[in-house]
């Protein structure tokens, strides 16, 4: 993979975790006391009426389930990026073969080819 390729890959990377971050910051806050990917959701206030409190807890379920989607994808992301800084992207964790071009255009946080994404999801 040529450094133009690397850059472009990066820059996309970049941008994506931004914008899971952003997404997180608006019902969530970084845990201090963690390390890595950790947020905590808000718990809303809306009122003290039983409705309100109920649609507290609606809200709040809803959010807790997004937050643990939105970590995931960052912290694919941030995986990749690492990938990029130690010279490993594009390079599959399980065989060390090449991952192919398409696939990495596909899912650029792709940590393994398809053939052991496949073997380990026992998609054969």
């Amino acid at each position: 993979m040529d450094n133009s390729h690397k850059d472009e890959i990066r820059s996309m990377l970049e941008k994506e975790q931004n914008r899971l971050e952003e997404q997180l910051g608006q019902f969530a806050h970084r845990n201090p006391k963690a390390e890595g990917v950790d947020f905590d959701t808000n718990f809303p206030e809306l009122g003290d009426k039983e409705d309100e409190n109920a649609a507290e807890v609606a809200v709040y379920s809803d959010n807790l389930s997004l937050e643990g989607e939105l970590e995931k994808a960052l912290r694919d992301v941030m995986g990749a990026l690492k990938r990029l800084e130690e010279g490993t992207y594009g390079i599959c964790k399980y065989c060390n073969q090449e991952i192919p071009a398409g696939r990495l255009k596909a899912r650029p946080t792709s940590g393994s080819c398809m053939d052991c994404k496949k073997t380990l999801t026992q998609e054969m």
